[in-house]
């Protein structure tokens, strides 16, 4: 899996990222879904990757995500900001998959 970040979402991330000590993570959140189906991707910021996780190749920023969710995604995604809503996306060639991408801080 690749995730290729545009410029505006270099800018909105850097700081967070920029002390070295927390990473990104594509997650697949499925909590009060009811089925797994139906989970909504986030961006969370982590300090490092679980046994779980897998490293994944991003430009410029790699991320972690859980291997076992990487069906629900396209191979190549790429993640966008709008200054103007304040809102992440995630979007690959062929769809949408959120116009409103959560940033969790844990």
């Amino acid at each position: 899996m690749h995730i290729t970040f545009t410029p505006s979402a270099q800018t909105a991330l850097k700081p967070y990222l920029a002390d070295g000590k927390r990473q990104l993570k594509l997650k697949y959140d499925t909590e009060g879904c009811g089925c797994v189906v139906s989970g909504v991707p986030a961006l969370q910021l982590i300090e490092g990757g679980g046994p779980d996780d897998a490293l994944g190749n991003g430009d410029p920023f790699d991320f972690w995500y859980e291997p076992r969710f990487e069906v629900f995604f396209e191979p190549k995604l790429r993640i966008d900001y709008d200054e103007n809503r304040y809102a992440y996306s995630l979007k690959s060639d062929g769809q949408i998959y959120t116009t409103n991408l959560r940033l969790l801080q844990s």
